[in-house]
């Protein structure tokens, strides 16, 4: 799995315990999942459409590290599926993980089309041509 985002843990991301509040990771993992979909489907019209169950196993605090790291495990017609790991650089702890996030691909309409990739493309590649 590549880690491709570090959020630093502020004061304002914090629940009542004093540690990270999940909804906030959560919100960071579906912005890191929507931009990593935006990049490999060349397409800025995406959408969540599944997050499945998040295991949640450690948490972080104040000035911790957090890395977040998403796979692709499957591309659909429409969509692009990825797992993803959310850990604390600091502690070296997975925080959570979660198996599926589905993202589908949307044409001008804001209905789902095909987007017809079916592997992980890098940057570096594209720019060969």
């Amino acid at each position: 799995m590549r880690f491709h985002t570090r959020k630093w843990v502020k004061p304002e991301d914090l629940n009542p315990n004093g540690t990270l509040f999940g909804g906030q990771l959560l919100a960071w993992i579906d912005e890191e999942a929507a931009l990593y979909t935006i990049i490999q489907l060349e397409n800025s019209k995406i959408v969540t459409k599944y997050i499945s169950e998040i295991n949640f196993m450690a948490s972080a605090k104040k000035g911790d590290i957090v890395e977040i790291g998403i796979e692709v495990t499957k591309f659909g017609k429409t969509s692009i599926t990825m797992k993803c790991e959310a850990r604390n650089k600091m502690t070296r702890e997975t925080i959570l993980t979660v198996d599926n996030i589905i993202m589908v691909n949307l044409g001008e309409d804001g209905k789902p089309v095909p987007h017809g990739k079916t592997e992980i493309e890098f940057v570096k590649d594209r720019l060969k041509d």
